[in-house]
């Protein structure tokens, strides 16, 4: 099975973008420089790739970006970078 990822990126105002690729080197970088990045993210450079994680399955790193997204607030997904929790932990339920 090919390994994914859920990683964040933070923007030049402080704003964290959640998103899961097989390779994250390429997707931060065409988020940066490509026309394949996500529109979200246009114009609000310089990025920075603050964290990600490996997980076992595209299945798993969907369901942790949607959890990402609509159930932490900032100051979790702060704590998540500072202290790279588990996914399979922080969201046992």
């Amino acid at each position: 099975m090919t390994p994914w990822f859920v990683y964040l990126i933070r923007t030049h105002k402080g704003m964290l973008y959640c998103g899961v690729t097989i390779d994250v080197a390429r997707r931060f970088e065409e988020h940066q420089y490509s026309k394949k990045g996500a529109k979200y993210l246009k114009g609000k450079g310089p990025l920075t790739l603050m964290w990600s994680q490996q997980v076992q399955c595209k299945r798993d790193a969907m369901q942790f970006e949607y959890r990402i997204k609509k159930r932490l607030t900032k100051a979790q997904k702060e704590d998540l970078i500072q202290q790279n929790i588990s996914l399979y932990t922080l969201f046992s339920d």
